[in-house]
């Protein structure tokens, strides 16, 4: 997608030594805060069925995710297309009834068949 790469370039030139104080100070610590600003206003968003604004606090949610993602870049933990790939692959594990052909039937057990999934991951560790 090209507007998540235009974003990720955005956010490495604000972190950059030619770009933002302010963003270049930043850690996950100074940033909790505001993840959690912007998640409270997206929520209040969806309450209120305001689509215009869903569609901004998720453009900010998506920054501050992205500045988290970079940070740990920069110190050679982890990438954002780590994560993506992490929690793609944990979609397709957990929806075996969509990617491989098992039948399910009600909510209950989708349910269980993922508290299931999710059990199985934590003892191998995925």
């Amino acid at each position: 997608m090209l507007a998540i790469n235009n974003l990720i370039g955005t956010v490495r030139r604000l972190r950059s030594e030619s770009g933002c104080p302010w963003d270049r100070r930043q850690t996950p610590e100074s940033l909790s805060p505001y993840l959690q600003e912007e998640v409270e206003e997206l929520l209040q968003a969806i309450s209120k069925k305001d689509s215009d604004n869903i569609c901004e606090e998720i453009g900010d949610v998506f920054y501050i995710l992205v500045m988290l993602a970079e940070i740990h870049a920069e110190k050679g933990e982890f990438t954002l297309e780590r994560c993506l790939e992490e929690i793609d692959a944990k979609l397709v594990r957990r929806h075996p009834h969509v990617f491989e052909g098992k039948k399910i039937g009600s909510d209950a057990e989708l349910r269980q068949q993922w508290q299931q999934i999710k059990e199985k991951e934590k003892k191998s560790n995925y």
